[in-house]
């Protein structure tokens, strides 16, 4: 029996939104006057599940549907208002791209900064910086300051740092949208590699080929709740259903994880 990496158990969560209606000015006069009021917008509700070590997830959802909000708990940037979630091995969440970058450093010494984060030792990064730049194809802008990088660069460094520092558990945020047909071909192989190697992944996406492929399991999230769990290409076909498109063919790059 496979045993549990993350358990996610009746999470809920909320957040107060400022209730401003000011369509005139002296709406806008009158609301100087008036207390602040606040509207709850409930986020999450009562979702549970668990990701088996060495199983690779699916999360799909339209947007609004509480998937990043999901992901910032489990990373443990939130703080669930009711339910918990349980961590029982080490993670790597990669949510926002850019977070623990600094601009006015190359991309060197980025990789040190970000592969701290991510838990990477000195030596282990001194060791892999060569690697990390090759996989992003960014070794010629190795001593250019990462505020002349484009976005598309900057992302490539991020996710080459990541697919590096991966440890037990790998969150991805959209990482198979990322670059060029090149990269984005690359990106898949490292994934096929760490599952393979057994790691554990939860790989949330908009593409339902990505998901049918590359998921053994999936979730549909639809207003803050789970509203399907199923096979990867199950729950595929269920959210070309909720875009109202027509479905696709999973899998076109010829081969699961």
């Amino acid at each position: 029996m496979s045993a549990a990496a993350i358990e996610v158990r009746e999470v809920g969560k909320s957040f107060l939104i400022p209730d401003v209606r000011r369509d005139t000015v002296r709406e806008h006069a009158l609301a100087l006057l008036r207390p602040r009021r606040f509207r709850r917008l409930e986020v999450l509700r009562g979702v549970s599940f668990v990701l088996e070590k060495g199983e690779s997830l699916g999360l799909m959802g339209r947007n609004g549907s509480g998937k990043s909000t999901l992901l910032k708990i489990i990373a443990g940037i939130y703080q669930p208002d009711v339910g918990e979630v349980r961590r029982l091995a080490p993670v790597t969440p990669i949510l926002e791209l850019g977070v623990g970058w600094n601009p006015e450093l190359d991309a060197i010494d980025n990789i040190a900064l970000l592969g701290t984060v991510m838990g990477l030792t000195l030596s282990e990064m001194k060791e892999a910086t060569a690697e990390i730049l090759a996989f992003a194809e960014l070794a010629p802008f190795a001593r250019q300051r990462l505020k002349h990088f484009s976005t598309g660069m900057a992302a490539r460094l991020a996710y080459a740092v990541a697919f590096r520092a991966v440890r037990e558990v790998l969150v991805l945020d959209e990482v198979l949208a990322v670059g060029d047909a090149d990269f984005k071909r690359r990106c898949q192989q490292r994934f096929r590699e760490l599952h393979a190697a057994g790691h554990t992944i939860l790989l949330v996406s908009h593409s339902p080929a990505d998901v049918a492929t590359f998921c053994q399991r999936a979730l549909l999230l639809e207003g803050g709740r789970i509203v399907l769990e199923g096979s990867g290409e199950e729950v595929a076909r269920a959210y070309w259903d909720l875009q109202g498109a027509p479905a696709q063919s999973a899998g076109a790059d010829g081969g699961g994880p």
